[in-house]
């Protein structure tokens, strides 16, 4: 049963982003796009806590699971949030790990992810808003949305995924 926690954890939290979404009036906040993160922050944590190897092969899946669903280009978030994963691996490689640390590299990992999807899109012509309006409307609403919830969730996270880590080891 404890094998099957992780991946239905992480499936009720791309359920959870995509109803965010859904039901969050869209003239809330005027013309911003608050964008919740969460499950690309969860494996940000499974990689630096837990294992980088299951990290990683999450962000595939997700990213897949992700692109089919919500994009109309398979690949892109398949192959961001593995390398978003990865980027954020090595940054804290160099770093110390600690909460505070790595809820702030996870924000930068979300902003990186959320730069090269609007750099994507503006390339292949499906967006046509200045990098400038992108960081008003979208990427700022999105930090602060997902800083929220960093708030909220690092400490359980990092808790469990050391915990997860642990009985990798066991095994």
């Amino acid at each position: 049963m404890k094998k099957l926690l992780l991946p239905l954890s992480l499936v009720l939290l791309f359920f959870i982003e995509s109803l965010l979404v859904q039901f969050m009036p869209a003239n809330l906040f005027g013309d911003k796009v608050w964008v919740p993160r969460f499950l690309i922050i969860t494996i940000f944590f499974l990689t630096i806590y837990g294992s980088a190897k299951h990290g990683i092969i999450y962000g595939l899946i997700f990213g897949l699971l992700f692109d089919i669903v919500f994009t109309e280009i398979l690949g892109i978030y398949l192959f961001l949030y593995p390398l978003t994963a990865f980027i954020v691996l090595k940054i804290m490689k160099v770093l110390q790990v600690n909460l505070i640390t790595t809820s702030v590299v996870s924000l930068i990992g979300v902003a990186l992810l959320e730069s090269a999807v609007y750099g994507m899109n503006r390339i292949i012509g499906i967006t046509t808003i200045d990098f400038m309006s992108f960081l008003n409307m979208r990427l700022i609403p999105t930090l602060l949305l997902n800083a929220i919830f960093l708030i909220i969730a690092s400490y359980p996270l990092k808790r469990n995924f050391e915990k997860f880590a642990d009985r990798l080891r066991a095994d």
